[in-house]
């Protein structure tokens, strides 16, 4: 289905989805036995399959709310049941939208965000700037290449990027955190360019305009299924300021430490009290 498909990751019970970003490889969700985010949801007692959107070329045209209609919707249909989906980062965002237009059982976003108006102002000033360079390119192209958002996250946080490296020198290289910092880089540096139709309405419509905030993308953040949004305090990425509306958990983490790391036991609980009640 256009590339797109739902790879079982084992679980008995009702069937969940996980929605990746379309940006970096999903298994960011599955990145080793011991921070497994599909491996602890399977354990929770639901059959879990996770979403991979495939090769870029076989998504080429289609937009951000393209890989929701035309992509998302079908495959969460396929399943027959009404699903539990859980969407990360802009898989979030895609998952409130995808909720507002088949029925699902329950939503959980994960750092995701929907109120991009709340956005830093340098933050979109230096995407839009990014934007403006790499645009004629990206549409001859046909995609963003990977390389040119990566660039655009480290400006978020440069001294951030620095300090991680300064901390993996202190590692033992044979340990499992050495192991998984290596994973976690080539996590980050590879995966699929962004279709050219879905960069230009991300960074010139939900960036520039806000859409999803203020009311004229797909549908709003006040789904009628019960809803839960996991944000963390210290993301760049999709600030806790940006975060749909309803009930909300903090978690003392940024982006991906919320996924991987020493506090990813708060999100599996918050989880698993959510899915099971």
């Amino acid at each position: 289905m256009g590339g797109a498909t739902l790879r079982d990751h084992g679980g008995n019970g009702p069937p969940l989805v996980l929605v990746p970003s379309l940006i970096n490889p999903p298994r960011i969700l599955n990145l080793d036995e011991q921070v497994s985010l599909t491996a602890a949801i399977a354990r929770m007692g639901r059959r879990t399959l996770l979403l991979d959107w495939g090769k870029a070329d076989e998504r080429a045209g289609l937009s951000v709310a393209g890989h929701v209609e035309e992509l998302l919707l079908p495959l969460l249909r396929s399943v027959g049941d009404p699903v539990a989906l859980i969407g990360y980062c802009l898989g979030g965002t895609m998952a409130i939208a995808a909720a507002n237009l088949v029925a699902v059982e329950r939503l959980v976003t994960i750092a995701a965000p929907w109120y991009f108006a709340d956005y830093p102002h340098a933050s979109k000033q230096a995407l839009a700037k990014m934007w403006a360079h790499a645009e004629p390119a990206a549409k001859q192209l046909g995609a963003l290449p990977m390389e040119v958002l990566q660039a655009a996250f480290w400006s978020l946080d440069p001294e951030r990027t620095v300090r991680k490296f300064a901390e993996f020198g202190r590692l033992d290289p044979s340990s499992p955190d050495a192991r998984r910092f290596v994973e976690l880089e080539e996590w980050a540096n590879e995966g699929e360019p962004l279709p050219y139709a879905a960069a230009k309405e991300l960074i010139e419509e939900l960036f520039g305009k806000d859409l999803p905030g203020s009311g004229k993308w797909i549908g709003s953040d006040d789904v009628p299924v019960p809803a839960l949004h996991l944000t963390a305090d210290h993301d760049r990425i999709a600030p806790a300021a940006t975060a749909p509306a309803g009930e909300r958990i903090a978690i003392a983490s940024g982006h991906v430490g919320m996924i991987i790391g020493s506090v990813r036991a708060q999100l599996h609980e918050a989880l698993a009290k959510f899915l099971t009640h």
